[in-house]
């Protein structure tokens, strides 16, 4: 007799079958260069801990000294009686670092996706939106129930092409991912604001991957091209070169203030927590003072990618410290990450649906965190791999 759960157990079946199925490892450790994983300590290549700030001393003790003044949870939306007075410092001073009129946050990235984008489309009106941009941007023009009109990655052309034939729309929105995650290469925002300018369309773009990685110490894709002031949305995440969690939304005050009105996200879900809220800001203000972090995170990333060309590994079209290790097919890159693990390297590798079919990868992640001595070790563990597998 079929259950109506089985259909479940037949996918899981497939998943496995294709090495698509996704086995996840356990920390025993704080975020670091180095990390306790499945009881083993291993080289960390894969987290998004950019400038390691995840469990730095000065965000540790911010959140410390922040709990024992205002508590832990907001315990309400921020429209009702979540609003802090560390909330609209964040704010300012993201507003501030990101030299724009306001900012506002939500609790993750992802939510600050799902907020913006329906806030400003819906039924009527048309998107267009970069193929390979995030999950969370694809999942915020669905709800928008505005039409989504898909354009050739970073193809500036194909998005005038798609523009000119899209006809009888109220507003119209123009999105793109600044870093893209999985290939680590950087939208060509210069162009894509002259097609905006050029067509009175508004304009996005999600600067997860960039915040703290790009621009003077970290300011982001806007200020890597001096754009102030000519992108109308910046979206960002705290969780990653920030070390901590949340999301932020940057443009003009009046964008800011319609969000207080009708992003939802904001509206019907309670705000950050007070030890993130504060250890945010320490993050904020700790990239404020210096680009020593960032600097680092740049000199280390080259001399990775350098190892690993010269080893001969295809790291496709990345721009920044995502490095990918192409390796086609899944099966081959959840051997390669296996191995690695053995190694005594922790990167994961990346298939279908996270990337097309045949582009699995393993995924590395350098950060300011890591030493000479360890980028040493991982080239070595790749060389090793990388040969007994036939890969190089």
């Amino acid at each position: 007799m079929s259950h109506k759960l089985d259909w479940i157990e037949t996918e899981l079946n497939n998943l496995r079958e294709q090495g698509l199925f996704n086995t996840i490892r356990a920390l025993n450790s704080p975020q670091g260069a180095w990390l306790e994983v499945d009881g083993r300590r291993v080289l960390n290549l894969c987290s998004n801990n950019y400038l390691g700030l995840a469990n730095h001393p000065r965000l540790k003790d911010a959140a410390r000294a922040a709990l024992d003044r205002l508590g832990i949870g907001p315990a309400a939306v921020r429209s009702i009686a979540g609003t802090t007075s560390l909330h609209l410092e964040l704010e300012r001073k993201l507003a501030e670092f990101k030299k724009v009129e306001a900012a506002l946050t939500f609790q993750s990235g992802f939510n600050a996706n799902i907020a913006v984008i329906p806030a400003l489309v819906g039924k009527g009106d048309v998107i267009f939106s970069d193929q390979l941009n995030h999950a969370s941007i694809i999942d915020g023009c669905r709800l928008s129930r505005a039409d989504i009109v898909a354009y050739a990655h970073n193809d500036v052309d194909d998005l005038r092409r798609k523009i000119a034939d899209t006809k009888e729309y109220g507003r119209r929105l123009i999105i793109s991912d600044g870093v893209f995650s999985m290939d680590g290469d950087i939208a060509p925002l210069p162009e894509l604001y002259a097609v905006a300018e050029e067509h009175d369309i508004l304009l996005m773009v999600d600067d997860a991957h960039g915040e703290g990685v790009l621009g003077h110490g970290g300011r982001g894709i806007v200020d890597h091209f001096e754009l102030h002031g000519k992108v109308d949305i910046e979206v960002g995440t705290m969780s990653k070169a920030f070390g901590v969690v949340g999301g932020m939304v940057a443009g003009k005050q009046l964008l800011i203030d319609w969000l207080k009105q009708r992003a939802r996200p904001f509206l019907f879900s309670s705000a950050m927590t007070i030890p993130d809220t504060a250890a945010c800001l320490e993050a904020v203000n700790l990239l404020a003072e210096s680009t020593e972090l960032v600097d680092r995170l740049w000199a280390n990333a080259e001399t990775f990618k350098n190892g690993m060309k010269a080893l001969g590994f295809n790291t496709g079209a990345t721009q920044t410290p995502i490095v990918p290790v192409m390796l086609g097919e899944a099966p081959l890159a959840q051997q390669f990450s296996r191995q690695l693990f053995e190694e005594g390297v922790f990167a994961m590798a990346i298939g279908f649906p996270t990337v097309p079919k045949g582009k699995a990868r393993i995924r590395v992640m350098n950060s300011a965190a890591h030493s000479p001595a360890d980028l040493e070790t991982a080239l070595a563990a790749f060389e090793r791999v990388g040969k007994a597998l036939g890969v190089i």
